[in-house]
């Protein structure tokens, strides 16, 4: 098994936010070309293309994590309670469309993000305290900091940071409708990850280690 932990060289998962997308089935045909797997922060979406593309993420091996159900930031980080309902919505909703019961979780905005009103603490006690394991990255491909980032500055920026980790790195890119150039990204980026001594690409599983940007 790839996710053997025993493997002590440069892990790196690939994970894609804000899915699904008009991109994602072709995200996943990429990574089937070279039998990649990757981790999916999802949001919910009830129409018949994203339904079929979480059936897709689970079906063909990947890990599929949850991001928010509605991704409104204002109602979300409004309370405890609300960031809750919204992530059982998304839980539940997962769950009956997949048969898979998804608990890694993804914050927008990251747990560092500044916009939340409840102290994200408390955000992140909820999550171990409930069985939850929540990740953030150590890389980030840039592509969701600019409208339009090409898709040569997007390998480039993944590729350039890459060897500063010898353990885990946890690669942040997005999966949605403008984000074409992420797409055209992937495959070199795959090809040259898998050029890197000893590097292994990925899913998120219970052998992950968190990296997590609150202390």
């Amino acid at each position: 098994l790839p996710n053997d932990e025993t493997f002590q060289g440069r892990k790196v998962y690939l994970t894609f936010d804000d899915g699904p997308s008009e991109n994602t089935n072709k995200i996943l045909d990429i990574l089937k070309q070279y039998d990649v797997k990757a981790t999916f922060f999802v949001v919910g979406k009830t129409d018949k293309n994203s339904v079929a593309v979480y059936k897709r993420i689970v079906n063909e091996g990947h890990t599929l994590g949850m991001h928010s159900y509605s991704h409104d930031y204002g109602e979300i980080y409004s309370s405890l309670e609300n960031y809750v309902l919204d992530l059982k919505r998304l839980e539940d909703y997962l769950f009956k469309v997949t048969g898979v019961r998804p608990k890694y979780v993804r914050f927008p905005g990251g747990s560092s993000n500044k916009v939340s009103k409840v102290d994200m603490k408390e955000l992140t006690a909820y999550l171990n305290d409930n069985g939850y394991v929540y990740y953030d990255w150590n890389l980030s491909s840039k592509d969701a900091d600019y409208s339009y980032l090409s898709s040569d500055r997007i390998v480039e920026n993944c590729m350039s940071q890459i060897e500063d980790y010898s353990k885990e790195v946890i690669i942040l890119m997005h999966d949605a409708n403008d984000k074409k150039s992420t797409v055209d990204a992937l495959q070199r980026m795959i090809l040259e990850i898998n050029d890197l001594e000893d590097t292994k690409i990925l899913p998120i599983t219970d052998d992950t280690v968190p990296i997590q940007h609150i202390k």
